[in-house]
């Protein structure tokens, strides 16, 4: 149980206790914070710190790891689905909060689980599927649109920008693209896969 894996480990112990700060309504949270017709619940923001606490050590870990020569299998199985459990459970209290259609979810977590299961099959057979930049930007923009969601689009709401939906938007049309360019780039795997 080397340092990446604990890190790791510690990204996926952080998601129920995001839930928990997104999810259950505890009388000591104060008033949400106000400004003018802008409303932050206190919840909302804190499930937003953590969040990003653990998004950020999603490439710590693998850093590490690979600076260190500290690559396990352990590692190559949790990283990712870490990855995934984190995604998929803010995503699924979005929709269960009215922040996000559905439908957006399931395209997002579909091509998450289908990378994942491209990435297992090649382990299998002894590759790696390396994270493309395109794989690199989809983070980015999902960690964005989330945040945006979390915090009621603040500050673009003063400016009557609608950030938080085209970054959702941008993230799905990313995720999609992202997903078609790993399976056109390594469908070799899939045809000469034993599996």
């Amino acid at each position: 149980m080397n340092l990446p894996n604990r890190i790791t480990i510690t990204r996926i112990c952080l998601i129920p206790v995001m839930m928990l700060a997104l999810l259950v309504d505890f009388d000591f949270y104060p008033p949400p914070i106000e400004i003018g017709a802008f409303k932050l619940p206190y919840n909302q923001l804190i499930a937003a710190i953590i969040f990003l606490i653990a998004a950020s050590t999603d490439g710590l870990d693998g850093y590490l790891a690979r600076k260190n020569n500290m690559v396990t299998n352990l590692g190559k199985l949790l990283d990712p689905l870490a990855d995934k459990l984190l995604v998929t459970a803010i995503l699924v209290s979005l929709v269960e909060m009215g922040k996000i259609d559905s439908w957006i979810v399931v395209v997002i977590v579909s091509r998450e689980f289908a990378v994942t299961g491209l990435r297992q099959i090649a382990l299998l057979d002894g590759s790696v599927v390396a994270a493309s930049n395109w794989g690199k930007l989809k983070t980015i923009i999902q960690i964005v649109a989330i945040v945006a969601l979390l915090i009621n689009n603040f500050p673009f709401v003063f400016l009557g920008i609608p950030f938080d939906l085209i970054a959702i938007w941008a993230a799905a049309l990313v995720t999609i693209y992202s997903g078609i360019d790993y399976f056109v780039k390594n469908i070799h795997l899939l045809s000469s896969s034993k599996v």
